[in-house]
């Protein structure tokens, strides 16, 4: 827990308070490279690829400087995204952040028994609430580059999950999500992913 406040406190103390602003008829033009996996207006049809539509324009460009430097590795991405300039990210960041996500429906007893350990952490476990940094309704914090989650494919957020837990993906400040899905069971995991998807 501390460890998750510590690094909260220094993404926002040394987080810029005036983004760079990308144009969104521009990445609009930009984003046809990546309809293919992403949707034309990023809500990806296969649940293989997230739903960009809606996400923090930051978050958006972080990830994908980090899929150009290889801090975050995916062969596809690293691909697409080596060609990229910063203005290119910019502006691609800027269109999907104007779109909206499309919501994801999941059964109420789903959303009931995932909802005590998003809302909650689990104490005994020493895991923090998902809501410290991702929000109530899974909104995140856009100056912190905390990416919205709710209403994304949850096969995709549980394989995150997954892969922080195995610290096959690895590029969370300070390695926050890696030390909480760490502690996360399959079943938590299960849980979480159709909880999140739920939200919005």
């Amino acid at each position: 827990m501390n460890k998750l406040l510590i690094a909260l406190v220094a993404v926002l103390s040394f987080s810029s308070f005036v983004q760079a602003q990308g144009n969104i008829e521009a990445g609009k033009v930009k984003s046809a490279a990546c309809a293919a996996c992403h949707g034309a207006d990023g809500n990806s049809p296969s649940n293989l690829y997230p739903k960009l539509a809606g996400q923090h324009a930051p978050y958006l460009e972080k990830q994908l400087q980090q899929f150009k430097n290889g801090e975050r590795a995916n062969a596809i991405m690293m691909g697409m995204a080596g060609a990229l300039s910063a203005q290119d990210m910019q502006d691609l960041a800027a269109y999907y952040a104007s779109k909206t996500m499309t919501p994801v429906t999941v059964s109420s007893e789903i959303v009931a028994a995932g909802e005590k350990l998003y809302m909650g952490g689990a104490s005994e476990r020493k895991m923090a609430a998902c809501t410290a940094c991702h929000g109530p309704r899974g909104n995140g914090l856009e100056l912190a580059k905390f990416p919205k989650i709710s209403s994304q494919h949850p096969a995709y957020i549980k394989a995150q999950l997954e892969s922080f837990r195995s610290k096959e993906r690895a590029n969370s400040p300070n390695g926050m999500m890696s030390d909480v899905a760490a502690k996360l069971s399959d079943a938590d995991i299960e849980l979480l992913s159709k909880y999140i998807s739920a939200l919005h």
